[in-house]
Parts: C-alpha cells; sequence; structure tokens
C-alpha cells in the first residue's frame, strides 16, 4: 500500500479562527456592506430610525430619571451624561444581538460553502459600529455647542472605552452566536442580559450612588463588569470637558480600566474556543 503525503492539505472546514477573518477580508467587506445596504430596506424613514431610536430613548431615561427622580440635581450636564452612557450601551447591545444572530441569520451561506464563521459575528459587530456613529456624532455636535473642547486625553479614554465595549461584545457574541445555533432559547437569554446592561453601568446613575449604597467589596464586583469602566471612559471623554470641575473617579480606577481589558481578552478567548467547538456541527443544526 502507497503511502500519501498529505501534510499539504487542511481538514475541511476548520481554519485559525479569528486569525483566518484577516485572509478573507474581501468576503467581510462584502457582509458588512450586505449589512449596512439590509439594515433599513423598505423602511420610510430609512437611516433616520438610526437617530430617531436613541432619541427617544434619551428622552425616556431623561424624564424618568433626571426630571422625575431628580438625579439630573447632583450632575452638571446631566443630558451630557445621560447620554454618553447610553450611546455606549446602544452600541454593545446592537453589537452583542447582531452577533449572537449572525450564524442563523446566514443560514444560507453556513450550509453551502466553507468559510470562516467568525466572518460572520465580526461582520455584525462591525456593522453595529456604523450605526453607532450617528450617535457619537450628535453627542459630539452637542459637547461642542456647550463647550467641549478636544484633546489627546479625551480622544484616548474614547478610543479605549470603544475597543472595550467592541472586545466585549466580540467575546460574548461569538459565545451566545455559537450556542444559539444549537439552542435557539440562547437569544431568549442574550434579551435579558441587553436589557440589564443599562442598568448595570453608570449610565442613570452615578458610580457614587452605587458606592454609597453598597458596601466597598461589592462596589469591585460592579467594576468586574466592563462596560462600567467603558461607560466611565466615555464620561471622561465627553462629559467631563463640559463641566466645570474635573469628574471624581471611582478609587483604583485605571485598576478598573485595565481589568475590564482583561475581562475582554478573556471573553474573546472563551468566545472564540466554544465558537469553534460547536461549528463543527452548524450545517447540521442549521
Amino acid at each position: 500500500m502507497t503511502d500519501l503525503d498529505l501534510t499539504g492539505f487542511q481538514t475541511p472546514g476548520r481554519g485559525r479562527g479569528i486569525l483566518d477573518v484577516f485572509r478573507w477580508h474581501y468576503l467581510l467587506r462584502l457582509l458588512v456592506r450586505k449589512g449596512i445596504s439590509t439594515r433599513y430596506r423598505n423602511s420610510v424613514l430609512g437611516w433616520t430610525w438610526s437617530y430617531v431610536k436613541p432619541a427617544a430613548q434619551f428622552l425616556v431615561y431623561y424624564l424618568v430619571m433626571g426630571i422625575i427622580l431628580q438625579i439630573h440635581r447632583n450632575v452638571e450636564n446631566f443630558p451630557v451624561y445621560l447620554f454618553a452612557g447610553v450611546v455606549v450601551v446602544n452600541l454593545f447591545n446592537e453589537a452583542f444581538g447582531n452577533a449572537t444572530n449572525s450564524i442563523v441569520d446566514n443560514r444560507a451561506l453556513v450550509k453551502k460553502i466553507y468559510l470562516p464563521r467568525e466572518l460572520f459575528p465580526i461582520s455584525a459587530i462591525i456593522v453595529a459600529f456604523v450605526h453607532f456613529l450617528p450617535q457619537v456624532a450628535i453627542l459630539l455636535v452637542v459637547c461642542i455647542l456647550i463647550g467641549w473642547v478636544p484633546s489627546f486625553a479625551a480622544l484616548g479614554a474614547f478610543l479605549l472605552a470603544l475597543a472595550i465595549t467592541m472586545l466585549v461584545a466580540l467575546g460574548v457574541g461569538l459565545f451566545f452566536g455559537a450556542i444559539n445555533v444549537r439552542f435557539r432559547d440562547a437569544a431568549s437569554f442574550v434579551e435579558i442580559i441587553r436589557m440589564l446592561s443599562t442598568w448595570s453601568a453608570p449610565v442613570l446613575y452615578t458610580w457614587t450612588m452605587v458606592a454609597a449604597a453598597l458596601p466597598g467589596w461589592a462596589l469591585e464586583i460592579y467594576f468586574l463588569n466592563p462596560l462600567a469602566p467603558a461607560v466611565e471612559l466615555f464620561h471622561l471623554a465627553f462629559w467631563e470637558p463640559t463641566i466645570s470641575g474635573s469628574a471624581e473617579l471611582p478609587p483604583d480606577f485605571i485598576r478598573y480600566v485595565l481589568q475590564s481589558i482583561v475581562v475582554a481578552l478573556t471573553l474573546v478567548v472563551i468566545g472564540q474556543v466554544v465558537f469553534r467547538r460547536f461549528e463543527r456541527r452548524f450545517a447540521q443544526d442549521l
């Protein structure tokens, strides 16, 4: 029997995970373009919804938290504080939700041809980022009108918050995106997480209220959520330059930020491992 040299062949349907996305970047561009073009297809308002939805959300939160509960009394420029937090959480929620449904929504491609499956959640997250830009534009215009001055510190805080949020969305999106193919009720669990995300970070309230209500160890657990430092970084980028004094930062805030980066990267690794384990049966489960 003749031995065949198979060193030049690869196991079908297996790749290098996220690393393959860079090699297939042309497909990534096509998927992103498709996601953007079909977002509001056959919609009367079209891209206007990218402004209407966050505006409606902001008005409801401001009415309840600012006017009724009077939280704005202790927070200078509370509308900017509130909207800065809403923008970050909206990015996470949309990216997380899109990534979770990305494999199921592209079942026709997954069942017919091989391509790195990570392309679908990553392209879905990029589409969420594109729809996040109009919200940031509104926030930036408002901040400039009330005296915001750009600085390297603000730009650094913005980019760091953006990186943490996107990494967390990628990690949990890969995890639940893979599980959702096998167990469709995973999407319902994702909706619960998305609902709680707004309340798990200092968006509708300040971190000082959390510190006053909870013991020190509970505050540590609170800032284990990487969205909490990300929201505070967004406040530093846009809200803090618009107030008369300096914003009061949580104790050990730098440690919390570094901690959130580690948590975000850990979530990406866990999400990738789970995704690669489940992807072997994507075609059959779909």
